[in-house]
């Protein structure tokens, strides 16, 4: 029954993979193996149907937190980008040449996501490329870009990637260390597609007509206040469960409350129309939950690989064939490509105990880094990746022709920058 389980992972992953082609719906497919895979999982574990409950439960709160998390962040950008917030940014972006443009955004990227998060900074630099670039074809580029920018700003701050902040709070690794450490080899991780990437654009920037998102003129003063609210209130939710200890979906939701508070008080005396056209009721409307309902689909298919052991059993027999912690680590972060890095990085630190390998060991902080950023390498390999590609309906193959063997590469040189950085520094 296991064999079954993972044989419809397998095929299930391959239809997502082959959406357009096929014409299928990833989030019908994502659905589908999520119910098939847990009903397996029910029949088959000796713990019975009420544990397989228990642990569909525990997993799906999981699941429902970064869905949570998701939904707040999008409704943020939307309503953000309905009042036209996203020219405070776009106004001072001069780059008229695709190179120059590109450097821009892929640091841009990279340090917001070592302030926010991957996904959420994925999200909002989508909705940025948007002002910035007219065609379709440049811009899912782009898209592929921020992905691979975006992983790596992730790896170096606790608060930038779900997997270092959760070495952070389990103990293995410590503000301070992660980001002297790991920096160097996340900014070459992000470098080396940029300038592999600078040969392969010319060309001019060609910006999109202004058509303002919606039909309401907004004032300048308008336009900044809601983007330093939405940006603030994006900057709010690490800082909020640094200092609670609170999960993050519950500060992006306070946030999401307090915005929707002042977009009620700012249009509260326009006309109907133009009230309700600006408000975040709107802005729900206008997210995309086709995306949202993929990711459930996803996340508890991968679920029920993590509760019926086959991913701590992966992660195991890893050790026993490889034995080399390096490699191990490298396979580990190109394994994360394939399937979700949570439950890889837990499995991880299952298999590693901290009284074996103590903070701030060399595993942690190279685990940190290939996790992060090895995800980059398939489309639907991190949280950033997911994102993008229901946001800009990016094609799995595409991405893997066009941007996996960038991202590939520059996981890689990053990979090696660590190990010779650590080698020389200990």
């Amino acid at each position: 029954m296991m064999i079954m389980t993972a044989v419809i992972f397998v095929l299930c992953y391959a239809i997502i993979a082959l959406e357009y082609p096929l014409k299928i719906n990833k989030s019908a497919t994502a659905l589908i193996a999520a119910g098939l895979m847990w009903t397996l999982y029910s029949f088959a574990s000796p713990l019975g149907v009420h544990a397989v409950t228990g642990q569909l439960t525990e997993k799906l709160a999981e699941t429902a937190a970064i869905v949570f998390f998701l939904i707040g962040a999008m409704t943020i950008v939307e309503v953000t980008d309905a009042h036209g917030g996203f020219e405070v940014i776009t106004s001072r972006i001069k780059a008229t040449k695709m190179t120059s443009l590109l450097w821009i955004i892929g640091f841009i990227t990279f340090f917001l996501s070592a302030i926010l998060d991957n996904m959420t900074t994925t999200i909002v630099m989508a909705a940025l490329m948007k002002r910035l670039l007219k065609d379709n074809k440049e811009r899912i580029f782009f898209a592929g870009i921020i992905v691979i920018a975006a992983n790596a700003g992730g790896a170096w701050s606790p608060m930038g990637d779900v997997t270092t902040t959760m070495l952070w709070i389990g103990g293995q690794i410590t503000t301070g260390k992660i980001m002297q450490g790991v920096f160097i080899a996340s900014v070459i991780n992000m470098m080396v597609p940029l300038i592999i990437a600078s040969f392969m654009l010319k060309g001019s920037v060609v910006s999109p007509e202004k058509d303002g998102h919606a039909s309401v003129a907004t004032s300048q003063f308008e336009k900044n206040l809601m983007f330093f609210m939405g940006m603030g209130c994006l900057i709010f939710v690490p800082v909020f469960k640094a200092v609670t200890h609170l999960p993050p979906y519950l500060g992006i939701l306070l946030a999401l409350g307090v915005l929707w508070l002042v977009g009620e008080l700012l249009h509260r005396n326009k006309p109907e129309e133009d009230f309700e056209s600006l408000t975040l009721a709107k802005a729900l409307r206008r997210i995309d939950m086709a995306s949202v309902v993929f990711f459930i689909g996803i996340l508890l298919a991968v679920a029920s690989l993590s509760a019926n052991g086959m991913l701590p059993a992966l992660a195991q027999w890893l050790d026993v064939k490889l034995g080399n912690q390096s490699l191990i680590v490298i396979v580990i972060g190109l394994v994360s490509a394939i399937v979700d890095n949570i439950p890889l990085v837990a499995a991880s630190m299952g298999m590693y105990p901290l009284a074996q390998f103590p903070t701030d060991s060399f595993i942690w902080e190279f685990l940190a880094y290939c996790a992060g950023t090895g995800g980059s390498i398939l489309i639907i390999g991190s949280a950033a990746g997911v994102a993008a590609m229901g946001l800009e309906k990016i094609e799995f193959f595409w991405y893997a022709r066009r941007i996996g063997p960038l991202a590939l590469i520059g996981y890689l040189s990053g990979a090696t920058a660590y190990l010779i950085q650590y080698r020389l520094l200990h």
